[in-house]
C-alpha cells in the first residue's frame, strides 16, 4: 500500500466537547422561569378581564381606587428599577451593596403602600368575598406583591453573599435578580394600566 505523501495536508478532527462559559445553563433556566411566570400573570390578567365587571352590587373601581396613592406606588417601583441599574453599574462591593439596599428600601415602601391599600379597602367592606371583581383584583395585585416580597428577601441574601464572596463570584446571581426585578416592574406597569386606569374609565 502506498504511503501518504509528506506534502499532503493533515486534517485534525476535534473530538473534545465544546466548552461553554460557566453559568450559561443557569441564565437559560432563569429565562425559562421568567417565561413561566409571565404565563401565570397572563392567566391572571385574562381572569381579571373576564371578572372585572362582575360587581355583584358591590363597589366599582372608581369608588374604591385612589389613583394618587397608586401613582406614588408606581413611582417607587420605577425608581427602584433605576437604583438597581446603578447597582449593576457599580464597581465596588460597598457601592453595589449600597444601591441594592436603596432598592430594597424602595421595594419595601412599595409593599407597605400596597398593604395599606388592602387594609383600607377591607375596612370599607371591599373584601375579596364581596364580588368576583374584588376577588380577581386582590389575587392579581397580591400575587405581584408576593413576588416583590420574594425579591426583597433575595436582595437581602445577595447583599450578604456579595459581602462574603465579592462581586465576581456573585455576578451571575446579580444578573438573574436584575432580570427578575425589572420583570416585576414591567408587570406592575401592566397592572397599573389594565387594572387601575382602565378600571377608572369604565
Amino acid at each position: 500500500m502506498a504511503e501518504a505523501s509528506k506534502d499532503e495536508p493533515v486534517i485534525w478532527y476535534a473530538t473534545d466537547e465544546q466548552e461553554h462559559p460557566p453559568g450559561d445553563a443557569t441564565v437559560l433556566g432563569f429565562w425559562i422561569y421568567l417565561m413561566s411566570d409571565a404565563l401565570i400573570f397572563a392567566a391572571l390578567f385574562a381572569t381579571f378581564g373576564v371578572l372585572s365587571t362582575s360587581y355583584a352590587g358591590g363597589p366599582v373601581p372608581r369608588e374604591i381606587f385612589d389613583l394618587r396613592l397608586v401613582a406614588v406606588n408606581t413611582g417607587l417601583l420605577l425608581v427602584s428599577s433605576l437604583t438597581f441599574g446603578f447597582a449593576m453599574l457599580a464597581r465596588g462591593v460597598r457601592e453595589t451593596q449600597g444601591w441594592l439596599a436603596v432598592t430594597a428600601l424602595l421595594g419595601a415602601a412599595f409593599v407597605g403602600v400596597e398593604l395599606y391599600e388592602f387594609a383600607h379597602l377591607i375596612a370599607e367592606g371591599a373584601t375579596p368575598q364581596r364580588s368576583a371583581f374584588l376577588s380577581s383584583f386582590f389575587v392579581i395585585v397580591g400575587t405581584h406583591g408576593l413576588h416583590v416580597t420574594a425579591g426583597l428577601v433575595w436582595i437581602g441574601v445577595l447583599v450578604a453573599q456579595i459581602g462574603q464572596h465579592g462581586l465576581v463570584a456573585n455576578r451571575r446571581r446579580l444578573v438573574c435578580l436584575a432580570m427578575f426585578w425589572h420583570f416585576l416592574d414591567i408587570v406592575w406597569i401592566a397592572v397599573f394600566s389594565f387594572v387601575y386606569l382602565f378600571g377608572m374609565i369604565r
